[in-house]
């Protein structure tokens, strides 16, 4: 009698071993398996959201059928159990469970790419941060000074501190953080390029140098031509002579601007028009890039003082004012 019940006990643990390897190995199968997917998807893990949380909506959804599984893995091995950051994640099909779970802990959140034109005005780069998708806008209805002030630069005027290029960002970044990175970005690239400067400048700091390559980058978009242009404005500044650069015109013309120059917006008394003021604008009128930067602290030596826009992008450059006269009939007026 105590034999078999001895036996009876045997076989039930081992039945109990089998029973408890073979409910492990088939969570295992659960978690492994991969998430009803034919094509990519995108899932947005919102913010505060908790680990329970997400597996429900990843079955409600029908990603994973399995959710029990999960709960499971969070109560049985928590070190598994990833700690979701907010944003988007993109499934694909052959992903399993436990793939789902590693990309949700992890920083490969989908991105989307913004890009800042080179010779943009803050204002232009603000209306673009304002109808970027999936970015949080925390300073559409903020004054430029407040948001320099937001940005630790409380009475710097934002015009031109802002470096252009393109930047990512995910859902759950906010205009403020492109800002900061522009900003960071354009503070260290000047810093770099006035350390290289030339010796014989007729600018004398780094925001001079800010200045001298907003006027640059907006004359031209020829790289070839923006050292010689740096060139020119520099012996105009060391034979005090006006820098007369139209773009200047326009920047004090904020938004009146309407396409087209006039003689009476030539003569227009603004703090910006270089036909009118000695010396360069109070402030850059645009988002300058490297190139121009470069040039601005290594102008090109030589002996022009003039040039007037061919009308494809390029510029005729000229020594004298007669030579840039017949330039301007040739150029300008035919055309």
């Amino acid at each position: 009698m105590v034999k078999r019940l001895l036996v009876a006990v045997g076989v039930l643990a081992v039945l109990g071993v089998a029973a408890v390897a073979g409910g492990y190995a088939y969570w295992q199968n659960r978690l492994a398996a991969p998430i009803a997917l034919d094509e990519p998807a995108l899932y947005q893990v919102p913010a505060g959201a908790g680990f329970n949380q997400i597996v429900r909506e990843l079955e409600s959804q029908g990603f994973i059928n399995d959710a029990w599984a999960f709960r499971l893995l969070a109560r049985v091995e928590p070190e598994r159990v990833p700690r979701p950051r907010v944003g988007e994640y993109q499934f694909t099909p052959g992903m399993s469970g436990l793939d789902v779970m590693a990309l949700l802990g992890s920083n490969n959140v989908v991105t989307y790419p913004l890009t800042i034109p080179e010779g943009w005005t803050f204002r232009q780069m603000r209306e673009l941060l304002n109808s970027a998708p999936k970015l949080e806008n925390r300073t559409a209805d903020m004054t430029d000074e407040a948001i320099m002030s937001l940005l630790d630069r409380e009475g710097t005027f934002p015009e031109g501190w802002f470096f252009p290029d393109t930047y990512r960002y995910h859902l759950g970044m906010s205009d403020v953080d492109i800002l900061r990175q522009a900003l960071s970005r354009m503070e260290r690239i000047l810093e770099e390029v006035w350390d290289a400067r030339d010796d014989d400048l007729t600018i004398d700091t780094p925001y001079e140098a800010l200045i001298m390559a907003s006027l640059i980058e907006r004359e031209t978009g020829a790289p070839e031509e923006r050292r010689e242009i740096a060139g020119v404005f520099k012996r105009r500044m060391q034979q005090g002579m006006r820098l007369q650069t139209d773009p200047t015109i326009i920047y004090g013309m904020g938004e009146r601007y309407e396409g087209r120059i006039t003689r009476a917006d030539i003569r227009e008394a603004t703090p910006y028009n270089t036909y009118v003021i000695d010396g360069m604008p109070p402030t850059p009128i645009a988002m300058p890039g490297r190139a121009s930067l470069e040039a601005a602290v290594n102008p090109l030596p030589g002996e022009t003082l003039y040039f007037v826009s061919r009308g494809d992008g390029t510029h005729h450059f000229s020594r004298t004012l007669r030579e840039h006269n017949n330039a301007v009939n040739r150029y300008i007026r035919n055309r």
